[in-house]
């Protein structure tokens, strides 16, 4: 269930991220649950407050494991170079920002293949420059993710009956139509035969009257 909300999640962070009006940019929670084994995102967005000041950004996410003190680096992005420096996720989280810029907003990861061992606490940081008029400007947003890894989803029997009678239905539909379709077929027949009938019946009359 959790997987195929994913193009919905993304459709909504392309929405809330408007390049050409960067008032449109909205900072969505991400998401805290996945099952194993499916491709999650690690939603992160930091609007910034002025939107037309231009500026300069760096991100680094940090993973800490359930139960454990210390956080670990997994990732940097230094536009336009997204690197993975853990082990543990490498070839397995991707980089995911809508546009391409030195001053990113979204730095949402894709992290594929979901195992139990990625349960745990994310950090997703922004270090960002604005380049102001008077001087340069630097400060830091830090975001958290409590991220959990469920079993593998099992569908519920109230999803199996709904989609048993949602075929129903169809099929049902279906044969509702083949029905009425035979039915206006056979009923314009007959009022065509009757057509035809009637105007042999004309046809035979005026040849008898002119007969006599």
């Amino acid at each position: 269930m959790i997987s195929k909300m994913l193009p919905f999640l993304c459709f909504l962070l392309h929405i809330f991220y408007v390049p050409e009006c960067q008032g449109g940019c909205a900072e969505v929670d991400s998401m805290t649950e996945a099952p194993v084994g499916q491709t999650f995102l690690l939603g992160c967005i930091s609007c910034k407050r002025r939107e037309e000041v231009e500026a300069t950004t760096t991100v680094d996410w940090y993973f800490r494991p359930l139960g454990e003190e210390e956080y670990g680096h997994i990732l940097h992005y230094d536009f336009p170079t997204a690197t993975i420096t853990s082990d543990h996720f490498k070839y397995r989280l991707e980089w995911f920002a809508p546009v391409k810029t030195s001053d990113t907003l979204v730095a949402s990861l894709y992290l594929h293949n979901v195992t139990f061992n990625d349960t745990g606490t994310y950090r997703c940081t922004f270090d960002r420059i604005l380049h102001l008029p008077v001087g340069d400007e630097s400060f830091r947003i830090t975001k958290y993710i409590e991220f959990t890894v469920l079993p593998k989803a099992k569908r519920e029997k109230t999803a199996v009956i709904g989609e048993i009678m949602m075929y129903v239905l169809i099929v049902g539909l279906q044969l509702w139509l083949i029905v009425v379709l035979i039915y206006c077929y056979r009923k314009v027949s007959a009022e065509r035969e009757a057509y035809e009938a009637r105007q042999a019946l004309k046809a035979l009359k005026k040849q008898e009257r002119l007969v006599r």
